[in-house]
Parts: structure tokens; sequence; C-alpha cells
């Protein structure tokens, strides 16, 4: 993308973004964090007038840490959770519509990615502080529940952010990854050969940067934001960060009982797309029955790993809305917020 093109997207996201106070229910100190210059330039805000929605951004304390998260609009809030090698950038083209029709966009960087700090050590990044995060989130910005929308690492997060704390989630959506306890299959497992190789510290970052992030390049095929990505991680200890989700949360161990878990409450839409290479959609079919209120599966055929990016376009021109969901507790249509162009 050219600079042109880069000032155009800027100023696309500052025809709907105003600045707003927050106050912010926590006592912990903010930590300070340098950033390159990628991301300062979305720090940039314009001021408030009647035709522009409400925007800021938030540093929410978290033990220990600090997390960044994007606020914007008013109404009913829609927290949307990003995976690896993402951050909240992600979601640019569902924000604007979900503003625009009346919903509170929140999307956090999640610990490790984006501008949100980066802790020491593998368990920092456990799913266990993850959905920590998520609820003092939504504590800090007053927010009893929320709909969640979440892709690749955010899906896990969001799942058992549901069996934990059924009361803090309304609507789930969950696209790409499973729920935890769906049975493996012999695809997935072939499938997911690079969370093996994330396993081996030093060596994965060394290999994955080799020859100008030649490998890295190679396994993303070259689907989203590889140039963003790159330079995000580039960022001191900021690939060993990302990569630590996967050595907290998927290191080998030895075989155990299957775990329990109690049942998603919240009506669930689990979102697969056929051209993932990462991820075997018989599983998000299966995850159906862990769901004890209204579930549905949807397939976007010819879309990558990256629904959020992919799925505008590509429905776009196939001139179908395959995803709608007409009542989950209320009118809300999913689709249009996936594939919002």
């Amino acid at each position: 993308m050219n600079d042109q093109s880069k000032q155009k997207s800027v100023n696309s996201r500052r025809s709907f973004m105003v600045e707003f106070g927050g106050v912010l229910a926590t006592a912990a100190a903010l930590t300070k964090t340098t950033f390159g210059k990628g991301l300062e330039r979305e720090s940039q805000m314009v001021a408030s007038s009647p035709s522009n929605p409400r925007y800021t951004e938030h540093r929410i304390p978290r033990d220990g840490i600090s997390l960044h998260v994007e606020d914007s609009g008013s109404g009913k809030p829609v927290v949307l959770l990003h995976g690896w090698p993402d951050s909240s950038y992600l979601w640019r083209n569902q924000i604007p519509f979900l503003v625009a029709n009346g919903f509170r966009a929140i999307a956090p960087d999640q610990r490790g990615f984006g501008r949100s700090d980066r802790p020491e050590g593998v368990a920092a990044y456990s799913l266990q502080n993850a959905v920590a995060d998520l609820v003092g989130t939504l504590d800090a910005l007053g927010l009893d529940a929320a709909d969640i929308v979440a892709h690749d690492w955010g899906a896990p997060v969001a799942w058992l952010t549901a069996t934990a704390h059924p009361n803090r989630v309304r609507r789930l959506v969950v696209l790409s990854v499973p729920h935890p306890l769906a049975p493996y299959t012999l695809r997935q497992r072939e499938m997911a050969w690079y969370t093996l190789f994330f396993q081996f510290e030093g060596i994965a970052e060394a290999w994955l940067q080799r020859d100008n992030w030649a490998l890295f390049r190679e396994m993303l095929r070259g689907n989203g934001d590889v140039d963003r990505y790159i330079s995000d991680l580039s960022r001191p200890d900021a690939l060993k960060a990302s990569l630590n989700w996967y050595r907290a949360n998927i290191a080998p161990r030895l075989p155990e009982p299957p775990r329990k878990l109690p049942p998603v409450e919240a009506p669930t839409l689990g979102i697969w797309s056929s051209n993932d290479h990462y991820l075997d959609g018989e599983r998000m079919k299966m995850s159906g029955q862990f769901v004890k209120a209204r579930w549905r599966y949807e397939q976007i055929d010819g879309a990558s790993h990256w629904i959020p990016l992919d799925a505008p376009d590509r429905l776009k021109r196939e001139k179908a809305d395959i995803m709608t969901i007409a009542t989950m507790n209320g009118r809300l249509d999913y689709g249009n917020l996936v594939a919002t162009t």
C-alpha cells in the first residue's frame, strides 16, 4: 500500500471517530510503552461533531500490565477479539458498520500484540489470563455484558469466557477456531504442524525472521496483513510474545482425562472458511454439541483463514450474504457484521 492509500485509510477511519472521556474502575498504575510509527499513526483523533460518533483509546491496567483498547460509538456493546499475529486493526472493516448501526465497538489489542504490553514469561499468556483480561476490560468500561465476536486466538478466549462467565456474554460469534472440546480430526492434527514448531523457543523466532521473514511469508500464503505483521513483530520481544500464546496453551503434554466445561449458554454462530489452511471446519461443525442455546454454523467458500479481511469482497462478488442470523435474543445481523464493505 502506498503512502497515499495509507493516508486515505486513515482519513476514512477519522470520519467516524471522535474522542470521549472514560472513567476506568481500577487503581493500578498505567504502564508507558513506546510504539513504532505504524502504530502511532492509528492513535490520531479528531474533534467531536454532531455527525461523528464517539471514539477514544483506553489504557486498561491488568495484572501488572496495560492493555490498549479502541472504543468506538455508543449503544449495545460488541467486543472484537483478534488472534495471531493480528491486532485490533483486523476489525477495520467491521467497526465502521457497527458504529453506523448503533453499536459500541470495543476492540482490544490482546496482551503481547499491537499496542498492549508484552509481559515476560510463557505463563503470562495462558488463556486463563486472557479471559481475565476480557472480563477486566468489561469491568473497567462499566459493562455488565457484551456480544463477543472473536477470531483465531480470540475464539478460545471467547469460548472460555462464555463458559466461565456466562452472565458476561450475550451473544457469541466465533470465527475459524472451534470449541476447545471439539474432537480432533486427523486432518486437524496434520494442519497444525506449525503449532509444534512454535514450541521451540529461539529456534522458531530465528527461522520465521530468516531471509526477510521468508518462512513467515510462506506460511501465510499471501493472506492477512503480511507487511504490517512483520513490522509489528519486528519490535523488541514482539515475535516471542506472540508465540508464547502457543507455548502457554498447546505445549505437548502426556495424555490426560478429557476436560469438562459447562455448556455455552449464549446464542452462538460458528463460521469457518474453506481456504483456511490451519483449521479443519469439521471441528467447528461439531462445536454445536457444546452450546446449550441456539447454535448455527456457516461456511464461507473461497475465503482464507482471515475471514474479517476476505469476506467483504468475496460476499460482494458472489452477491450473497450467507451469514445472516434473523433472531438471536433479538435481531442482530452478524452476517453484515462480517460482510460489510
